[in-house]
């Protein structure tokens, strides 16, 4: 994922809603979202090349989502990104220590941003960071750098969530959720970051929907995890399809 925007209250309903835009390199395959066979209690995509994935759900609650953080200049790491959710997904370590243990094995990775979920607490953890933060609950956000740093995709795209989640009319609307996702309008260019890509790059980039060539948007996604039920809403721009998952939490 490249943009993540979430809702988290663990003592309401939901406790978690999620929505994110995966932006990655139209050339790399990738898996639809599905319940894996392998571990049918995950609800998730997959990266083809490195088999990990870049978000995912499961029948318990349990959420993970990864970011890459933009920097030009730094060095390839030895495993892949993706691995990391797909070990917390399969696995049943406590949030806490799994952030910990990735926090721990952080410069094993080209540079990541994360967030971890076993349902009763979330975690944020980075390789820019040295220690994993636990998030209280509100609104965060997260996309190519440090959590809730205020790039204006991401205030814009957590500002449009808030007044939707607000409207109660609207606020199982999924078509509405995933319109949010779909907004292409590009930012400033005195509002741009500047991570070291060059101004052209960064009004690129500045969209919360990219539609780069050979760089872009691929999915967006709306997830809400409630005390009885899952619910994972989902347009694939590359096949134009529209997934939709309903789950009893277990």
């Amino acid at each position: 994922m490249c943009l993540i925007v979430l809702h988290w209250q663990p003592d309401a309903e939901p406790s978690l809603q999620v929505w994110a835009n995966r932006d990655e390199f139209r050339a790399r395959p990738a898996l639809p979202t599905e319940f894996w066979l392998e571990a049918p209690q995950v609800l998730a995509g997959r990266d083809v090349l490195a088999g990990g994935t870049w978000m995912g759900v499961t029948r318990q609650g349990r959420f993970a989502a990864i970011t890459n953080f933009r920097d030009p200049v730094q060095s390839a790491g030895q495993r892949s990104r993706g691995q990391l959710v797909a070990d917390f997904l399969t696995g049943q370590q406590a949030a806490a220590e799994y952030a910990h243990d990735v926090q721990a094995m952080a410069h094993l990775y080209t540079g990541f941003s994360m967030l971890i979920s076993d349902a009763e607490s979330l975690y944020f953890v980075s390789s820019r960071r040295e220690q994993p933060q636990a998030l209280a609950p509100g609104w965060h956000g997260l996309s190519n750098a440090l959590l809730d740093t205020p790039w204006p995709k991401l205030q814009r795209l957590k500002a449009s969530a808030q007044h939707l989640v607000a409207s109660p009319q609207r606020a199982e609307d999924a078509d509405a959720h995933l319109s949010l996702l779909k907004d292409t309008q590009v930012a400033n260019d005195a509002e741009l970051p500047n991570t070291g890509v060059g101004v052209g790059m960064e009004r690129l980039l500045s969209p919360i929907c990219i539609q780069g060539e050979a760089y872009g948007t691929r999915n967006s996604t709306w997830l809400s995890v409630g005390r009885q039920h899952i619910r994972w809403e989902e347009w694939l721009y590359d096949s134009q399809q529209r997934l939709s998952f309903r789950c009893e939490r277990e």
